[in-house]
C-alpha cells in the first residue's frame, strides 16, 4: 500500500507515512548497491510518493500519489526541463471520479500513478483503495495534451481497467503499462496478497483486452513478506521486473527496498541473478533500504525506470531522516553490467 497524507505532520514518527507494512527477510543480493551518485534535484521534490515519469519532447512529466486534502492535489503533476529542477503544477484531478467512489467506498486518494504515451495519446493509470484492503480498482485517464498551466484540463476518465474484491487472491493497485517486442500491451500490478499480477490490455483503448485470461502471477513472497510497485522494462534480450519489498509509508522507519528479476518473455518466469524464481521470493537488490547504514534517505522504493538514449535512470521515493521522514523524490543513474543486470549508481 502506498498512499500518504499531508494531514499527518503532527505525528512525530509517521509524519509522512501511510501506515504499516510487514518487514520480511532481506532480498538475496550480491551486496547493497551504493547510492552516492544521485542526480542533484531542486525545487518541488517533496512530499512525493510513487513517482512515475515520462519524457516527451524536451520536457519531463512526473506524477505522484495524492489524497484528498493534499496541497499538491490528486495525482500531482511536476515538470522539469533538465531532470534536476522540478516545478509543481498541481493536481490532475479535482476529485475522485464517481465510478471510483462507488466501486471502493471510503477511498479518498488516487495512488501509484503510471504515465505513458501510446501514439498521440497520454495514458495515466491510477489505483483507488483503502489501506489494508484488496477492495481496490485500477482506473485510466487519457488526454491528447498535458498542460502544465492547467493540469486537470484535458484528462478524460475512462473508468475501471480491473477491480479486486475481498475473496480475490490479488490486489488491483500499483499499475504499470508496457508493450512487448511483439507489440502486445500489458498491465502489471499488485500489492501483498499473492503478489504481482499481469493482464493483457487493448492497445487501442488502454483498457483490459476482451477475453483476456485470469491474471497471471509474476512474483510473490511468503506471508508476511511484502511485494508491490511493479515496473517492467525491456533491455537487450530480457524483460526486467522491478518490485519493492518490505515496508513503505513509515517515515524514518520505512524498510522499502527495490529488487529485480528478469525473463525472456513478458509473462515470465522471472528469476533473479542467482536463478531463484521471483515466484519463490527471489529478487536481486537494486536499491537497499538504507536502514542501519547511516543513510539520510531510507525506504527506497516505488520506483519507475526512465530509459533514454544517453543512459537510464531509476526514479523513486525515499524518506528523508533529516526532515522527519518526509517522502522525497530521488533519481539515480541506472547502468547495466556486461551480464545484463541493472545497478543503481
Amino acid at each position: 500500500m502506498k498512499p500518504f497524507s499531508s494531514l499527518l505532520p503532527m505525528l512525530p514518527l509517521l509524519a509522512w507515512g501511510c501506515g504499516a507494512g510487514n518487514a520480511a527477510p532481506a532480498p538475496r543480493e550480491g551486496g547493497p548497491m551504493p547510492s552516492s551518485a544521485s542526480v542533484q534535484l531542486r525545487g518541488a521534490i517533496s512530499p512525493a510518493h510513487d513517482p512515475s515519469i515520462l519524457k516527451d519532447g524536451d520536457r519531463y512529466y512526473l506524477f505522484t500519489t495524492g489524497n484528498a486534502g493534499d496541497a499538491a492535489g490528486l495525482l500531482a503533476l511536476r515538470t522539469s526541463g533538465d531532470l534536476h529542477a522540478w516545478t509543481l503544477r498541481g493536481g490532475s484531478y479535482t476529485a475522485l471520479p464517481g465510478w471510483a467512489r462507488a466501486a471502493v467506498p471510503g477511498a479518498t486518494g488516487m495512488w501509484a500513478p503510471d504515465i505513458s504515451k501510446a501514439g498521440n495519446e497520454y495514458r495515466l493509470y491510477y489505483a483507488v483503495s483503502t489501506f489494508g484492503s484488496n477492495h481496490s480498482a485500477i482506473g485510466l485517464a487519457t488526454a491528447n495534451r498535458i498542460d502544465p498551466a492547467a493540469p486537470a484540463a484535458h484528462w478524460v476518465d475512462r473508468g475501471a481497467v480491473i477491480q479486486s474484491r475481498p475473496g480475490d487472491d490479488f490486489n488491483a493497485i500499483d499499475p504499470m503499462a508496457f508493450s512487448d517486442a511483439d507489440g502486445r500491451s500489458w498491465l502489471v500490478f499488485g500489492s501483498f496478497w499473492t503478489g504481482i499480477k499481469l493482464i493483457r490490455i487493448d492497445p487501442a483503448t488502454g483498457l483490459r483486452l476482451a477475453g483476456d485470461t485470469a491474471p497471471r502471477s509474476l512474483a510473490r513472497r511468503s506471508t508476511p513478506g511484502a511485494v508491490e510497485a511493479p515496473f517492467i522494462v525491456r533491455h537487450g534480450a530480457y524483460y526486467y521486473l522491478f518490485v519493492s519489498f518490505d515496508s513503505c509509508c513509515k517515515g524514518r522507519a520505512s524498510t522499502y527496498n527495490t529488487v529485480v528479476g528478469r525473463a525472456s518473455a513478458p509473462d515470465g518466469p522471472y528469476v533473479d541473478r542467482e536463478g531463484i524464481p521471483m515466484l519463490q521470493g527471489g529478487g536481486t537488490a537494486v536499491l537497499a533500504s538504507g536502514q542501519g547504514d547511516g543513510s539520510r534517505f531510507v525506504g527506497r522504493g516505488g520506483a519507475s525506470i526512465l530509459q533514454q538514449a544517453d543512459g537510464d535512470h531509476i526514479v523513486y521515493h525515499a524518506y528523508d531522516r533529516q526532515r522527519n521522514g518526509r517522502p522525497t523524490l530521488r533519481i539515480q543513474p541506472l547502468r547495466w553490467t556486461n551480464a545484463g543486470w541493472p545497478i543503481a549508481d
